[in-house]
């Protein structure tokens, strides 16, 4: 299939950043061509529960949008597909997108869900960090766009065994169709943008935390699953060892960054989000005591000291400044943080009911292969490389920038930094400034 027009504009990345600069591109009369490589787009904020300073729910801020963008005239999805090649100069690059065969017919699944629940096998879900599990045919999400179906091919019987088919039988409006193949397109386009995003940092390799080893410790992302209503535990605050509720919660910053070992930059947002959390579970259960192990508070945006002095006034909340050396684990699996607080010259321990990694931003996995496809720079951390004067313009022209591919930032830095780059997209493909 050949898509031809100089006058286009292709967005790398549906999370919120590149969801944003495809709708301020539609509406400026730009067509857009929007490649988002799993089966939804949505991004990471599409886990969160809420969002800080305002405590909003996330999914209800980010649902819209996603509507939005997919009824959206002049803006084309294609959801589970990647970029494979791009030659060309700006103002005219010729694109190969490959898309995957979801082996479902998109125009004719309604997403019920009737498939999924008759599935045999199941799997871990990689939305909820394998704390749940899914279908091998399977919606990401329930407020996932498009409301589609998608077969995991790796792991379906009927595909890598040639038994099965039960989701063929039970499909009233015949919408599966595993005879489907992988498909490329060509698109003509006159600028990209770039908004991939970002992954979490594993903390399995930092042993003096004991991720993966003591059942109750976990990532501040896993933590934002666990107290969404609709993640695998219904929004209720138990611990993953035994489902009691937590009452006591220790939340660890810089965990991989600011650290020479691994990512020596700061994240940006974490003490936000970890102050965000802890309030949370102090709407979930007011019994819950929160600690916030830190070594800076940066609580630079708009309103965040603000929010930093509520959680502390208001929801109790203890910040504790000093790096945590450590965590063990007693015999009923309670985590004990072991820190040397800054004004204290001896190391203080405290035991917690559950302990809440908040791990590095770092650059999405993928992001080394997509930089050589795009001929663009990368920095010394593996982001995006832009000029200090020309914050949207990779080194490459007529390839932007926006949100967490080029640096670590907050979701309303994101979307400024999304409609910023369509801007400047906008000016090639419209023939303005270049």
């Amino acid at each position: 299939m050949i898509v031809e027009s100089r006058k286009v504009v292709m967005v790398i990345g549906g999370g919120i950043a590149g969801i944003q600069a495809a709708i301020d591109l539609g509406d400026m009369g730009i067509k857009v061509h929007l490649i988002e490589k799993t089966p939804s787009i949505g991004g990471r904020m599409a886990q969160l529960d809420k969002t800080f300073p305002t405590n909003d729910c996330s999914i209800c801020i980010l649902a819209p949008k996603m509507a939005e963008c997919f009824r959206h005239p002049n803006v084309t999805l294609h959801t589970y597909s990647e970029v494979k090649e791009v030659l060309g100069v700006k103002g005219d690059f010729s694109v190969k997108v490959l898309k995957k065969a979801r082996y479902v017919k998109e125009a004719e699944c309604v997403g019920c869900g009737d498939c999924s629940a008759k599935c045999p096998v199941r799997v871990p879900n990689e939305f909820d960090f394998g704390m749940r599990r899914r279908g091998v045919i399977y919606l990401p999400y329930l407020q996932a766009v498009p409301m589609v179906m998608t077969i995991d091919r790796d792991n379906c019987l009927y595909l890598t065994k040639g038994v099965c088919k039960i989701c063929e039988k039970v499909c009233t409006r015949e919408a599966i169709d595993f005879e489907q193949k992988d498909t490329e397109i060509d698109l003509n386009v006159g600028a990209i943008v770039v908004a991939t995003g970002f992954d979490p940092f594993d903390p399995t390799g930092l042993s003096e935390y004991g991720y993966k080893r003591y059942k109750n410790v976990i990532t501040a992302l896993e933590y934002e699953r666990l107290v969404c209503a609709s993640g695998p535990s219904g929004g209720h605050l138990i611990r993953p060892s035994d489902r009691k509720p937590a009452e006591k919660i220790a939340f660890i910053q810089c965990v991989g960054s600011r650290d020479v070992k691994n990512n020596p930059y700061c994240s940006t947002v974490c003490c936000m989000h970890s102050t965000k959390e802890a309030v949370l579970a102090k709407e979930h259960d007011s019994n819950v005591q929160s600690y916030v192990f830190y070594m800076d508070m940066r609580a630079v945006g708009k309103g965040f000291q603000g929010y930093v002095t509520r959680s502390e006034e208001e929801y109790g909340i203890k910040y504790v400044r000093g790096r945590v050396a450590k965590i063990t684990e007693d015999l009923e699996r309670n985590p004990i943080i072991w820190c040397e607080e800054s004004d204290s010259p001896t190391a203080v321990k405290t035991k917690v009911d559950l302990a809440v990694l908040a791990t590095s931003l770092i650059p999405r996995r993928g992001m080394e292969e997509l930089s050589k496809i795009l001929e663009i720079e990368l920095d010394a951390y593996g982001f995006i490389k832009t000029a200090s004067l020309e914050p949207f313009d990779s080194s490459r022209e007529g390839i932007f920038v926006c949100g967490c591919c080029r640096e670590p930032v907050d979701i309303p830095e994101s979307v400024a930094q999304a409609s910023g780059a369509a801007a400047r997209a906008a000016e090639i493909v419209a023939g303005g400034f270049s």
